[in-house]
Parts: structure tokens; sequence; C-alpha cells
């Protein structure tokens, strides 16, 4: 008996879908494979910026045929908004030794570039061997900082898009694809 494809809770909230969970799943395979070899055989730390960033870097992890450390760090900037607010602010930082280490720092999405700005320099204070930046998503018509990620999944346009990790409010994360959130949706007072 062939499976039923339900669709999950809040598909019917997108306006439309940009990037597919068969899309995405392709990337990531490739993007590990380019993580690899730009490290040659050297042992990776990772540090995920989260929430957002959680499903891309557990993925991508399981792509990168390379010894690899994991740590998270929480950065907060939307605050329940549909755009950055203010200046990012750390909630959480590492907890692992990085100095001499290979990093590698993976967010979600590269927008204004006012995170990975700010946590880049605060990674680099720490002495790792190297640092590289990693994004699922880069959307280069909102950049306030000149900031350019070293490895990105997508190039998307300027428009507010939940799924596979990002959300709005906290909701949307466990979407499997990336969408635009319809825009009645982007800002109700009941979620606040």
């Amino acid at each position: 008996m062939p499976a039923i494809k339900i669709p999950l809770p809040g598909f019917e909230d997108l306006d439309e879908i940009i990037v597919s969970e068969t899309m995405i799943k392709r990337r990531v395979r490739r993007l590990g494979a380019e993580i690899a070899a730009a490290f040659g055989g050297e042992e990776i730390t990772v540090v995920a910026i989260i929430n957002g960033a959680l499903f891309f870097a557990a993925d991508l992890l399981r792509e990168i045929r390379r010894p690899v450390r994991l740590d998270c760090i929480r950065v907060s900037s939307y605050r329940n908004e549909t755009r950055a607010v203010g200046k990012p602010e750390i909630v959480h930082s590492m907890t692992i030794d990085i100095a001499n280490r290979h990093v590698l720092l993976i967010d979600d999405i590269l927008d204004t570039g006012k995170t990975l700005s700010a946590v880049v320099p605060l990674i680099k204070k720490l002495n790792p061997a190297s640092v590289k930046t990693c994004v699922l998503l880069d959307k280069k018509g909102r950049r306030e900082v000149d900031f350019d990620a070293d490895f990105v999944g997508f190039q998307i346009p300027d428009k507010f898009v939940v799924g596979y990790g990002l959300d709005f409010a906290e909701r949307y994360r466990n979407l499997p694809c990336i969408g635009v959130l319809k825009p009645h949706l982007q800002n109700p007072p009941e979620w606040r």
C-alpha cells in the first residue's frame, strides 16, 4: 500500500515555496563535499548559531566526511519581528576550546550581515587556526553590513522566509522546505 503524504500544518500559511525539500537535500550534500575538500584532512570545529541553523547544521554535519567537533551559540536578532531588531545579542556562548582549531561557523541565513559580522570577531578573539562561514540562505538584497559567507547554499530574493529551521515567532521551523510566509501572517498580534 503506498504511503499517503499528508502536508504538515503550516504549508497552508505559505505564499510560495522557493526552495524545495529535494533541492535542500541535494545542495546540503554538495556543500558537505565542498567543505570537506576546503578543510582537507583537518578536524573541523563547527559552531552552529541556533535555533535557526539547527536543522541545517545537523544535516550538513552528516555530509562532512571529516572528524568534526560541535558547539552551539545562541544569538537573538529578530524577536518575533520580520526584520532584525537592533544589534544582535549573544544569549548563550560556546563551551569548547577553539584555540588553534579550524572553525566553521554555520548560520541559517545571511541577510543584513549583522549577526555574522558580530560573531566572527568574537570567535577570532579565541585564537582559532582559521574561521570560515557557511549559510544556508544568502539574501543580498537586505545587506546592511559588508559580509560574504565562504559557503552558501542558496541565493534568495528579499522575501520573508520560513521553514527548515527558519521561523516566525518560533513557528514553522519544522517545515521541510523554505517558503514565503503569507503577508497577513507576518505580524499577527496574538503571537507576540
